[in-house]
C-alpha cells in the first residue's frame, strides 16, 4: 500500500524550500532546486513507500512557523519531531550535524571525529550532502577544514546567507 508524505512549499530569505511531513513527523526540508532533488525524493518515496501530495498538515505548518521564527531571529533551536530516511551510516552523520549549535560552524574532519570514524571524512561530506532536513539538520553549519565555504545543497549563496544571518544574532 502507498501511503503519502504531505508537502508544501516555503519562500524564505535564502531560497525555496519543500517541507514534507509523513506520519506526523517532517521527513522533508530541502531546497527546491537543488541538483540532487530527484536522488532525494527518491530515497524519501522508496524508503517510505509513500508519494508526494500536496497537502497541508500540521507538521508542515508548524514547520513554516518555526522557519518564521527562525528568519525573525527569534528561534535558534527547532523543535518538531523529525523522521531522517537513509542508512544508519547517514543517521549517525546526521544526528551529530545537530550538536553544532546555532551560529558556530564544524568541518567535515571534525565531524568525522565527533562520530568516531576520523577517516570516513569523505563518507561524511556524503552523507551531509544527503541530508533531506535542511536547516532542521544544519548541515549549513559545515564548512572546510581550511575555514572557507563548501558545497551546499541550496548553494554557496544560500549558505552564506545562512551562516551570516546565524552570526549576527549570536
Amino acid at each position: 500500500m502507498i501511503s503519502m508524505i504531505a508537502i508544501d512549499y516555503f519562500i524564505c530569505p535564502a531560497g525555496e524550500l519543500i517541507l514534507g511531513s509523513f506520519e506526523d513527523r517532517l521527513c522533508l526540508a530541502d531546497w527546491r532546486d537543488r541538483k540532487a532533488r530527484s536522488s532525494i525524493d527518491t530515497r524519501l518515496q522508496r524508503g517510505l513507500h509513500a508519494n508526494y501530495v500536496e497537502q497541508e498538515s500540521a507538521i508542515v505548518q508548524g514547520a513554516k512557523e518555526q522557519l518564521d521564527s527562525y528568519f525573525r531571529g527569534e528561534l535558534r533551536v527547532f523543535d518538531l519531531p523529525l523522521l531522517s530516511v537513509g542508512t544508519v551510516f547517514q543517521k549517525q552523520v546526521w544526528d551529530a550535524l545537530g550538536d553544532i549549535s546555532y551560529g558556530h560552524t564544524a568541518s567535515y574532519a571534525s565531524l568525522a571525529s565527533a562520530i568516531e570514524n576520523p577517516k570516513a571524512v569523505r563518507a561524511v561530506a556524503s552523507a551531509v550532502g544527503a541530508n533531506a532536513l535542511s536547516l532542521f539538520i544544519p548541515c549549513h553549519r559545515i564548512i572546510g577544514s581550511n575555514g572557507t565555504l563548501t558545497g551546499y545543497a541550496g548553494g554557496l549563496e544560500a549558505k552564506k546567507k545562512l551562516l551570516d544571518f546565524e552570526a549576527r544574532w549570536t
